[in-house]
C-alpha cells in the first residue's frame, strides 16, 4: 500500500503566516543555541585537539622519516653487495643459486629461486622493466670443474618455450669446455665462467653490462 505523499503548501492566513513565522524564528534560535554551546565546547578543549593535532603530525613524520631512512640504508647495502669467488666455492647449490638471486636483485632486477626437482633449467627467474625475463642455470662445481654443452641444449630447449624467458644465462664457478662456449654463442645462451663471475660478483659488474644484454623493444619498434 503506498503512502500518501506529504505535500507542503503556503501559509494561508494572517493566524497561519503568524505560527509560521514563530516555528522559523525558534528554529533559528535553536540553531543558534547549537552553535554557541559548540563554539564553547570548541573553546575548552581546543588545546587538546591542537596538542592532538601536533602530536599525529610528528608521529607521521618520525614513520615517514624511518621509512625513508630504511629503503635508503637497503639501496646503499645492495649497492655495495660484493660476494668473493673464496666464498662461492665455499657454499653448496643452493647458497649459490641464492648468492646469484641477491646479486640479480643489487643488478635491478625483481628475482626468485625456483631450483629445485622439477625446475627445467631454471634456478633462478630475473624480471626487469627494460630487459624482460632471464633464467638462469647455476652450475655450482668443484674449482676446475667444467660445464658441458648438455648444459646448454638444456636450458636453450626450456628458457623460452617454458619459462617464458628472452635471456638464458648458465652460470658457474668453474669453467665451460669450447663446445659448451662455442655452442651457447651460437644460439644465444649466455654463460658466465669463473672469470666473468669474478667481475659480477666481486667487482660489481651488473649482469646486463657484463653479457651486453639487449633491452627489449618497445611497441613502437625501439628499445625501451
Amino acid at each position: 500500500m503506498r503512502r500518501p505523499r506529504v505535500r507542503l503548501r503556503r501559509p494561508r492566513g494572517a493566524v497561519e503566516v503568524a505560527w509560521a513565522c514563530v516555528v522559523g524564528v525558534a528554529v533559528l534560535v535553536l540553531a543558534a543555541r547549537v552553535v554557541f554551546h559548540a563554539t564553547a565546547v570548541l573553546l575548552d578543549v581546543w588545546p587538546v585537539v591542537l596538542a592532538l593535532a601536533v602530536l599525529a603530525g610528528a608521529a607521521a613524520a618520525w614513520h615517514i622519516t624511518r621509512s625513508i631512512a630504511a629503503g635508503r640504508a637497503a639501496a646503499q647495502r645492495l649497492a655495495v653487495l660484493r660476494f668473493t669467488l673464496a666464498e662461492l666455492d665455499a657454499g653448496d647449490d643452493r647458497a649459490f643459486e641464492e648468492t646469484l638471486r641477491s646479486l640479480l636483485i643489487r643488478d635491478g632486477w625483481g628475482a626468485r629461486r625456483v631450483g629445485g626437482r622439477g625446475d627445467q633449467a631454471a634456478d633462478v627467474i630475473g624480471e626487469h622493466a627494460r630487459l624482460g625475463r632471464l633464467v638462469v642455470q647455476a652450475k655450482h662445481t668443484t674449482v676446475g670443474g667444467k660445464v658441458g654443452v648438455r648444459v646448454m641444449y638444456e636450458v636453450n630447449g626450456t628458457a623460452g618455450p617454458v619459462h617464458r624467458a628472452r635471456h638464458a644465462v648458465v652460470v658457474t664457478n668453474g669453467s665451460f669446455t669450447r663446445d659448451a662456449r662455442d655452442w651457447g654463442d651460437q644460439h644465444g645462451v649466455h654463460w658466465v665462467d669463473r672469470d666473468r663471475l669474478r667481475r659480477w660478483a666481486e667487482n660489481g659488474v651488473t649482469l646486463h653490462e657484463l653479457l651486453g644484454l639487449p633491452a627489449r623493444p618497445s611497441r613502437f619498434g625501439r628499445a625501451a
